[in-house]
């Protein structure tokens, strides 16, 4: 996706070599009219697929997941962080690792929202090391949904991520796949 790409190229920050900050336009400040066309994108990259449900984690994926949702004409379900008040007792659960935060972290999603008739896009951020997506998909795997594939906004094709999902049968649609980083420029697959 040129579009996306060309945003990465003129508005994207790297650090180090294997941080890539989107900051300006993805995961902290949010271009509507780049995240309508990546909701676009991932319409028509499932479209033969039938969905009923978007699944994201918060928070970046929330507003990423929202806008794509408009173009299939269904909910996203998004698995929380934190433990709140307004969060039902009965709950699938699963432990995520963040690359970003290096931290493990337990997410969940109320069993209202998910179901054995679903058919689930998981739609992201970032695909690192897959650690997410796997949570996701576990996610998914308990409630007897159906996973249809993965939708992934930025694929860091230089760490495992990918790899370890293409081994467990999983589609996965990136729309940005970066091979790494070379004297603090972005190299595209």
């Amino acid at each position: 996706m040129d579009l996306l790409k060309n945003k990465i190229v003129t508005e994207g920050r790297v650090e180090g070599e294997d941080i890539i900050k989107v900051d300006s336009f993805l995961n902290h400040q949010v271009d509507v009219e780049l995240l309508n066309e990546i909701g676009k994108e991932f319409k028509r990259r499932f479209e033969k697929e039938e969905i009923n449900k978007i699944l994201t984690i918060e928070a970046s994926g929330i507003a990423i997941a929202c806008l794509a949702a408009q173009h299939f004409n269904v909910p996203v379900v998004f698995a929380k962080k934190t433990q709140s008040k307004n969060l039902d007792k009965d709950v699938y659960e699963t432990e995520v690792f963040s690359f970003t935060k290096g931290i493990h972290y337990k997410v969940k999603v109320s069993k209202k929202y998910l179901n054995s008739d679903d058919k689930v896009l998981v739609l992201d951020d970032f695909l690192a090391n897959g650690r997410a997506a796997l949570g996701l998909k576990d996610i998914v795997d308990q409630s007897g949904a159906n996973l249809v594939g993965i939708g992934i906004v930025i694929e860091k094709s230089f760490q495992d991520g990918c790899n370890l999902l293409a081994e467990k049968g999983i589609r996965v649609e990136s729309l940005a796949k970066i091979n790494g980083v070379e004297d603090g420029k972005v190299i595209f697959k």
